[in-house]
């Protein structure tokens, strides 16, 4: 562990707002204070062979080539656009896709984006696998996951490329220019959950998220609301089941927002001694195959009483 706060380094207790910073999965690690500690990662069980065969398969995946751009682009309404999106889904190759407009509030201190919008892609994971977290079988999974939203990702700035405009993928673990947690409630995935996950009806809070880079004309998905936070603000499942304790009960200020916050300096070192963790993920309760729905219908009718009383 470096001697600075991996919490002061993403702005914990800060009251303006500026730009995120890097505190893990820099794609140079070098470069970061925490460097050793994720190089330190990837010497706890190297010989793993579900861990081998899966980030075998995540490097095939993001060393890919990619399209030429064509010299034509192609004119659709933003509409058609979004509604083209949605065979990314129906063919399997990624679970949930959503369009949000560029914030520089996003970007990584030090990057420069200039695109005007980000689509962001959604993969689910296998319930049984990650919930044998924090063994092996859940990090292998997380990794496969990486792998498959790094290559909806690809594919689908590859169509973009296709028809014209440009486009770049951004793909996990490694921290891209952009944080794609914001950007993904943003277009609709769900609200923040107290384990710092998204979490949505449909998958719970176990998925992984990748991004496009565009300015193709691609029309907007508005962002959900279904009670979660309130859910949140009375569960004490995500913490109670963290070994480290980093997850906490009320929400903490960063960098000007009031948010849900895992502790970095606690969850880090577990993390890597497990290889990846995941136990709130597995844990909580949204994630259960079935269970996301019903809670949703559930808090819908709790407000709708609230309303109306």
């Amino acid at each position: 562990m470096p001697e600075i706060s991996g919490n002061q380094i993403n702005g914990l207790g800060e009251l303006g707002r500026r730009a995120p910073r890097m505190v893990y999965w820099a794609p140079n690690p070098d470069v970061i204070p925490h460097g050793n500690l994720q190089r330190w990662f990837y010497s706890v069980d190297p010989d793993n062979p579900h861990l081998g065969k899966a980030r075998k398969e995540r490097t095939r995946v993001t060393d890919f080539p990619m399209p030429e751009l064509s010299d034509r682009p192609v004119n659709k309404s933003p509409e058609d656009w979004r509604c083209a999106l949605d065979r990314f889904v129906d063919e399997g190759h990624c679970d949930m896709i959503g369009v949000a407009r560029m914030s520089k509030d996003w970007v990584y201190d030090g990057a420069d984006v200039r695109q005007k919008r980000i689509v962001i892609v959604g993969v689910q994971h296998d319930f049984e696998q990650i919930s044998t977290a924090p063994e092996a079988t859940a990090g292998a999974e997380v990794v496969r996951q990486y792998g498959r939203a790094a290559a909806s990702a690809k594919r689908v700035a590859g169509w973009l490329m296709e028809q014209g405009w440009p486009a770049e993928a951004i793909t996990g673990p490694m921290t891209g220019d952009v944080t794609l947690i914001p950007p993904a409630l943003a277009c609709g995935f769900g609200e923040l959950g107290k384990h710092g996950s998204i979490i949505n009806p449909e998958f719970g809070a176990s998925f992984r998220l990748s991004g496009v880079l565009t300015d193709a004309p691609i029309a907007e998905t508005p962002a959900r609301m279904f009670g979660i936070d309130e859910f949140c603000q009375n569960c004490r499942i995500c913490e109670d089941a963290c070994p480290p304790e980093a997850i906490g009960p009320d929400k903490q200020t960063v960098r000007g927002t009031e948010k849900w916050y895992v502790d970095f300096d606690k969850c880090l070192p577990f993390f890597n001694q497990t290889h990846g963790c995941a136990i709130c993920i597995a844990a909580c309760p949204w994630s259960r195959p079935g269970v996301g729905l019903n809670l949703a219908a559930k808090l819908q009718r709790r407000a709708r009483r609230k309303s109306e009383s």
